[in-house]
């Protein structure tokens, strides 16, 4: 009979463990174009915090605010552009004080590696030898609205959104010019010097607006408080020193 409490005693504390555990768990939602960096900058953030182990969550920005929105556990929101940000602001998912700048990028035209068929202007993408365009699914995809607005600014929307293969995000976006399933395609510098040995960089494109990368902890996440520490965490001089090897700029 003694043994029945003591067994149920260690389930008890087992549980209390497994929760415990759970609880260490930091839950960070980022843009695609962030899936190499912080998969780099992650473990140093758990050697840092020792018990912490840092779940990674990569998708389309305005996916991921979906997700956030309907409950999906996170503690930590980066997104690629400020619009998805402000329409977490609007739903009182980061509060306006913590959200924060934490890298640039810049808008660019790749083609296959392959290819000899290279545009001087981003006007050439209206010819017949461009005839599939990957581009971001503007409605959810950041490098999709930053790519319309260009073009839009250029009165070049028109033409080109025929051609428009449409990306779920930027990395789909790469995929398919690497694998030569569209002509040319509009992705973020960082993204396209990924695959230098299977894409080829046709053209910087100046945006209207720059883009700038804001990142914010959330207040309903499950560990919001080291959801704080994250953010923090990437204004170090090791995180900053992961994101420049990428090929981000500063904010």
């Amino acid at each position: 009979m003694p043994l029945r409490p003591i067994r149920t005693l260690a389930l008890f504390l087992a549980a209390g463990l497994s929760v415990a555990a759970q609880a260490a768990d930091l839950t960070v939602s980022a843009a695609a174009s962030l899936t190499n960096a912080f998969k780099d900058i992650a473990p140093l953030f758990e050697a840092a915090h020792p018990g912490t182990k840092v779940q990674l969550n990569f998708a389309a920005s305005g996916v991921l605010l979906q997700q956030i929105a309907k409950g999906a556990p996170a503690d930590v929101f980066a997104s690629a552009d400020q619009d998805t940000m402000d329409q977490a602001q609007a739903q009182n998912l980061v509060k306006p004080a913590q959200r924060r700048d934490f890298v640039s990028n810049s808008l660019v035209v790749i083609v296959p590696g392959a290819s000899t068929k290279v545009p001087a202007a981003v006007a050439d993408l209206t010819q017949p030898a461009y005839g599939r365009i990957a581009i971001g699914l503007p409605a959810s995809v950041p490098v999709g609205r930053y790519t319309k607005s260009v073009l839009e600014g250029a009165k070049l929307w028109g033409a080109i959104e025929p051609k428009m293969v449409g990306a779920t995000n930027v990395r789909q976006a790469l995929d398919y010019v690497q694998r030569a399933e569209v002509d040319a395609g509009f992705v973020y510098s960082t993204d396209a010097a990924l695959m230098a040995d299977k894409v080829k960089v046709a053209l910087t494109v100046p945006t209207p607006k720059p883009i700038l990368y804001p990142v914010a902890p959330l207040p309903a996440g499950p560990n919001a408080a080291m959801g704080e520490k994250f953010v923090e965490f990437l204004f170090t001089p090791p995180a900053q020193a992961v994101l420049s090897k990428y090929g981000f700029g500063k904010p």
